[in-house]
């Protein structure tokens, strides 16, 4: 029998903080928290589990990724503003404006790169993950880690590209080579 309560003492937070920090939202992360740990339940009883925390870690950003990409289809049908999306903790309301402006296209962006992309520069870049680890929880070799952050950011910057470009308020300032 598996000790859930254990688990979700010890590896929510981070689940939490993982969701939340990709998708912005809070009730978008509460569902997403629940969703992952509803997956890690039915991954639970198929198949035993030997790294639980990389396990919901990984569960928890195909799921957060997925909503993104519902999200971003439903906006660009709709075309309507988000005005919940534009509330970020900043000193001045430009600084909100433009900080919320760039999480909102970093998202978007996320949400166009193929899963693995975006999974590993999720992992890598948002979660502090090591190349070695990354390639052990997605079932690959590390050299194609590399090569598919090395293609996420490629892609990141393409789509931020305009947005690098145009002045930034101090606080919320993209440094070219950043991603």
């Amino acid at each position: 029998m598996t000790d859930w309560e254990g688990i979700v003492a010890r590896d929510g937070p981070a689940v939490w903080r993982t969701v939340y920090r990709l998708l912005g939202r809070r009730a978008d992360a509460e569902d997403c928290f629940q969703e992952t740990f509803l997956a890690a339940l039915r991954l639970w009883a198929r198949q035993p589990v030997q790294h639980p925390r990389a396990a919901l870690q990984r569960l928890a950003t195909a799921r957060a990724v997925d909503r993104l990409r519902r999200r971003y289809r439903e906006s660009a049908h709709a075309g309507t503003v988000t005005w919940d999306a534009l509330s970020h903790p900043a000193p001045s309301p430009p600084d909100r404006a433009a900080a919320a402006e760039l999480s909102q296209r970093l998202r978007e962006a996320l949400a166009l790169l193929p899963a693995k992309q975006a999974d590993v520069f999720c992992l890598y870049s948002l979660e502090g993950w090591a190349y070695a680890e990354i390639a052990k929880e997605l079932k690959v070799s590390v050299d194609a880690v590399g090569v598919l952050l090395h293609r996420a950011r490629a892609k990141l910057r393409a789509e931020l590209a305009d947005v690098r470009e145009e002045p930034v308020a101090h606080s919320t300032r993209v440094v070219k080579g950043s991603l």
